[in-house]
């Protein structure tokens, strides 16, 4: 509870005000010890609800200590990337581009073709764009790993499993 005093100008006598509410705002050092460990196994889930849910707890926003400005996020893993579902037509409709820099340089690919050739970077992918586009950003993209098969190298670190419906 926080006090403040003042004194009146007429008699000098201190007055004490109390105010019950304060603000709090999580600091570097209390979001770094609270961090626990999630895994999330994508089979035949669908790529955009994974994604949204994984940023949401890579950003900390589970949390009643959230905080916009600092990292307080958990580490995710998300296991079986490569069994991913994309509703629809997607896997044939839904390009991924990008371009080399140079005349004639640019590059389409069917999303079909990039699970079979990287597993995991439609994943990556879909909750890079999730996350702010800033410093802050890319320090929450670092505690995501994504693995295109159910083995990970993360057991000493005992995560929990996250139910995505």
């Amino acid at each position: 509870m926080a006090t403040e005093s003042k004194q009146t100008a007429e008699t000098g006598e201190k007055i004490e005000k109390t105010s019950s509410h304060r603000s709090y705002s999580a600091t570097k050092e209390d979001a770094a010890a609270s961090r626990a460990w999630w895994v999330v196994d994508a089979t035949d889930k669908p790529l955009g609800r994974i994604a949204s849910e994984v940023a949401r707890i890579l950003r900390g926003k589970h949390k009643p200590t959230y905080t916009p400005h600092v990292d307080t996020g958990d580490f995710v893993i998300v296991v079986n990337a490569g069994k991913v579902k994309l509703t629809g037509n997607k896997l044939d409709k839904k390009f991924y581009y990008r371009h080399s820099g140079i005349p004639g340089g640019f590059r389409a690919e069917a999303y079909r073709l990039l699970l079979d050739r990287k597993p995991t970077f439609p994943m990556e992918k879909a909750v890079k764009g999730m996350l702010p586009k800033n410093v802050l950003g890319r320090e929450m993209f670092t505690k995501l790993k994504v693995y295109a098969d159910a083995d990970h190298p993360h057991a000493a670190q005992k995560p929990q499993p996250l139910a995505i419906k």
